[in-house]
C-alpha cells in the first residue's frame, strides 16, 4: 500500500491534532450511543459520564506522575532489532500504566456501586498490570530490553487466566461455557471451556502488548476497543458497560500523554492490562465473537507476528537464514519501513479499529432485528 495515498499528510501533521480529533469523535459517540440506548447522560450508568470523568482524572494524573517517572529515570530502552527511527526514544518515561488503571478502575467501582462483577474484573485487570509491572521493573533493573522471561510471562498469564476461570465456573457454570454467536445462535464449550477462555485471556493480553509499538497507537485503538465492546454489552450487561466505558476514558486521556511525540509510555503494566480486560468483559458477557471482531486489529497485529516466525522458520536454508512476508512484524512496524510516518500508520489503525466496532455493533443489531 502505499504512503501517499491514505492518509493524506495534512491530516496527521501533529499527534496533538490527532488525540483529540479522536477524544472529540469518542465523546461524541458515547453521546449518540447513550442517547439511541434511551440512557441519561447526566448518570454514571452511562457511557458519556465515565468515559469524560476518566479521561479527565487520567490528564490531571499524568500532569503530577510523568515528571516523577522522568525523575526517578524510568526511561525506555528501544530493542536493537526495531526501527532505526525509534531510537530517538530512548530514555522516554515508560509504566505509564500505575496512573492509568487507577484511575480508570476507581472510576468504574464508584460508578457501579462496587458490583461484584466489576470487582472481579477490576482485580484480572490489575493482575496483568502487575506481570507488565515486573516484567518493566526488570527491564529497567537490567538496563537492556530484556524483563522476565517469555516462558514465566506466559506461566503468571496462565495462573491468573485459570483462577479467573475457576471464579467463571464457580459463579455462572450455567452461562459461560456457552458463546452466544450473530443471529441468535449459541455454541456450547463444554470442557473445552477452559482452552478457549484461557487462550483467549492469554493471546488478547498478548496481543495488546504487541500492538503498543508506535506513540499512541494502543492507547487510542484501545479506547476505541473499549468502548465498543461497551457499546455492544451494554442493554445485557450494564456494570459491565460503565467498566469499559471508565477505562476507555483512561486509555483515551493517557493519549495527552503518549501522543506523538510521547513523553511517556504505557508499557507492559498498560499494554498487558488492557487485553486481560478486553478479554475478560467478552467472557463474562458471552460475547467473544464480538471481541474478535472489535478486537479485530489486535488480532492482525498478533497474527503478523505469527506467521512472521512461522514463514521464516519454514525457508530456512542451509545456512540458517530464512525469508520474511514482512519488513518488519508487528504490522505497525511493516507500513513504518514501506514508507509510511508514525502518525500516518496511527491514523489508519484508528480508522480500522472504528470500523470494526461499527461492524460489531451492526452484526449485533441484525442478530437482534
Amino acid at each position: 500500500m502505499d504512503a501517499k495515498l491514505f492518509p493524506s499528510r495534512a491530516l496527521v501533521s501533529s499527534g496533538l491534532g490527532l488525540s483529540c480529533l479522536l477524544a472529540v469523535v469518542l465523546g461524541l459517540a458515547a453521546l449518540v450511543l447513550d442517547t439511541l440506548a434511551g440512557r441519561s447522560i447526566c448518570q454514571l450508568g452511562s457511557l458519556t459520564i465515565p468515559l469524560l470523568l476518566s479521561a479527565g482524572l487520567t490528564i490531571v494524573a499524568g500532569a503530577w506522575v510523568v515528571p516523577l517517572l522522568q525523575a526517578l529515570k524510568t526511561g525506555q530502552i528501544i530493542r536493537e532489532e526495531g526501527p532505526k527511527a525509534h531510537f530517538k526514544k530512548a530514555g522516554t518515561p515508560t509504566m505509564g500504566g500505575i496512573f492509568i488503571l487507577p484511575v480508570g478502575l476507581g472510576v468504574a467501582l464508584l460508578a457501579t456501586g462496587f458490583a461484584p462483577q466489576v470487582w472481579v474484573l477490576c482485580l484480572l485487570t490489575l493482575a496483568f498490570g502487575m506481570i507488565g509491572w515486573i516484567d518493566d521493573w526488570q527491564v529497567l533493573q537490567r538496563r537492556s530490553n530484556r524483563g522476565i522471561s517469555p516462558r514465566t510471562k506466559l506461566l503468571l498469564q496462565i495462573a491468573i487466566a485459570s483462577l479467573f476461570c475457576l471464579w467463571l465456573l464457580a459463579t455462572q457454570p450455567a452461562t459461560v461455557t456457552t458463546i452466544a454467536l450473530p443471529l441468535g445462535l449459541t455454541l456450547p464449550l463444554g470442557s473445552l471451556f477452559w482452552i478457549v477462555a484461557g487462550f483467549v485471556l492469554v493471546a488478547e493480553s498478548n496481543a495488546t502488548n504487541l500492538t503498543d509499538g508506535l506513540d499512541g497507537l494502543a492507547a487510542g485503538t484501545g479506547a476505541i476497543a473499549l468502548l465498543g465492546m461497551g457499546a455492544l454489552i451494554g442493554p445485557t450487561t450494564p456494570d459491565l458497560m460503565v467498566f469499559c466505558a471508565a477505562l476507555s476514558g483512561a486509555y483515551l486521556g493517557f493519549l495527552a500523554h503518549n501522543r506523538n511525540p510521547a513523553s511517556v509510555f504505557m508499557g507492559d503494566t498498560g499494554s498487558l492490562a488492557l487485553g486481560g480486560a478486553l478479554a475478560g468483559v467478552a467472557l463474562l458477557s458471552q460475547n467473544l465473537w464480538g471481541l474478535l471482531i472489535i478486537g479485530g486489529l489486535f488480532v492482525a497485529e498478533a497474527l503478523s507476528v505469527v506467521l512472521q516466525v512461522s514463514y521464516y522458520k519454514a525457508t530456512k536454508g542451509p545456512n540458517g537464514i530464512g525469508k520474511r512476508l514482512f519488513k518488519m512484524a508487528p504490522l505497525h512496524h511493516h507500513l513504518e519501513l514501506t514508507g509510511w510516518s508514525e502518525l500516518q500508520v496511527v491514523l489508519l489503525c484508528y480508522v480500522a479499529s472504528g470500523l470494526l466496532a461499527l461492524l460489531g455493533l451492526c452484526v449485533r443489531a441484525s442478530a437482534i432485528v
